[in-house]
């Protein structure tokens, strides 16, 4: 139970943080925790066999991981800070 909490944290915070405008969807540390929180929910759901709750969070975790690697336009940098909000 522990790992679904802290797993979900790691997915409800830093939607709370764009939401709030503190972070914006493109920063490294909302993909990151939404990568770790979504892979440790998808594995307790395969571990628990609860496939409906797996396809969610492995599709979760896939899409976030590909966020990170995702190539950036040419011309733009990675955005020095997290604060302020991004034209989504």
């Amino acid at each position: 139970m522990l790992v679904q909490i802290l797993g979900s944290l790691c997915v409800l915070l830093p939607f709370v943080l764009v939401q709030l405008g503190v972070w914006t969807s493109t920063s490294r540390r909302y993909v990151w925790l939404n990568l770790i929180g979504s892979t440790a929910l998808a594995v307790e759901a395969a571990l628990g066999r609860d496939w409906g709750f797996l396809l969610l969070e492995g599709v979760w975790a896939l899409v976030s991981l590909r966020s990170l690697f995702k190539p950036r336009p040419a011309g733009t940098a990675a955005p020095a800070r997290d604060a302020g909000v991004a034209a989504d």
